[in-house]
């Protein structure tokens, strides 16, 4: 829940959840499907954009290390 101290809204323990997910096409009607997602607090001076934007960042460049490195099992297979 929100308090208001001197006009300003006191870090309310928002959340910001993002999940992003990549479909590697496999040939031969198969595929493999890759979802990453994360949950993390606001932090103290961050607005919600802020911290959407941090989290978002981080999921992003997790999943394109996880892709490549599933890729990299397939073409090693």
């Amino acid at each position: 829940m929100s308090e208001v101290v001197n006009n300003a809204v006191i870090n309310d323990g928002t959340k910001v959840t993002v999940t992003l997910g990549y479909t590697l096409n496999l040939g031969n009607f198969q595929s493999l499907r890759i979802d990453l997602g994360i949950t993390d607090s606001r932090r103290d001076g961050e607005n919600v954009n802020d911290a959407f934007e941090r989290v978002y960042s981080f999921v992003e460049a997790k999943l394109a290390e996880k892709v490549k490195e599933a890729s990299a099992e397939i073409e090693g297979a």
